[in-house]
């Protein structure tokens, strides 16, 4: 990924965070030498550096890779108008957060470690819900049948890049300009560029 190093993150915490918070990912890799892409939830071992996740058995993507694989987590992003600059020398722009994860791909073939990954997926996406659903209410001989269904996997990360794309190239001045358009925008991933915005101008002391 480009990465100018005024929009660079380094921080592994930081990326981590991040990568939990908008863990729905896209997996990259090629598959008969054209790119091929499957887009899934995954499940962030920070001790271990690794991701955990699963696909349809149907699908061909884990069937071929071999090689190194690339991991795409996107955040927020929203487009930001010249205008707000208060300047005729400026041009358009987008602000975003994304991070991109490389690795290696592990098929899980343990039955035990494929019931942990799915168990563990669930119970990541159900904490939240005001009735938490959970596998054991579920007969298991469904569930075995189910997992025949898909093929668990693991990916050792080997690199990690993060991007967070926040006018940081501005003056301070133009970055609470945009701040306050995003603000006005009213829609969600405004607002949240904006909040981030906001979060690096008091990090950095500018």
């Amino acid at each position: 990924m480009y990465i100018p190093s005024s929009f660079e993150v380094t921080e592994k915490e930081a990326i981590y965070d991040f990568m939990e918070k908008h863990s729905f990912a896209i997996v990259f890799s090629q598959k008969d030498n054209t790119p091929f892409a499957t887009h899934l939830p995954l499940l962030l071992d920070r001790k271990e550096e690794c991701l955990y996740g699963h696909m349809a058995k149907a699908n061909p993507h884990w069937k071929e890779i071999t090689n190194e694989i690339l991991v795409v987590f996107n955040g927020a992003h929203t487009y930001i108008s010249p205008s707000w600059y208060e300047t005729n020398q400026a041009v358009p722009t987008w602000n975003y957060v994304a991070v991109h994860a490389y690795g290696k791909l592990e098929l899980v073939e343990d039955n035990n470690q494929l019931a942990k990954i799915l168990a563990e997926s669930v119970n990541r996406y159900e904490s939240s819900m005001p009735n938490p659903w959970n596998m054991d209410l579920v007969d298991p001989s469904f569930i075995d049948n189910l997992s025949k269904a898909v093929v668990g996997f693991k990916i050792q990360i080997t690199k990690l890049e993060g991007k967070w794309k926040l006018s940081q190239n501005h003056s301070k001045e133009r970055q609470e300009r945009v701040i306050n358009a995003l603000e006005l925008q009213g829609d969600e991933n405004s607002k949240q560029i904006a909040q981030l915005m906001k979060m690096n101008l008091e990090q950095t002391g500018i």
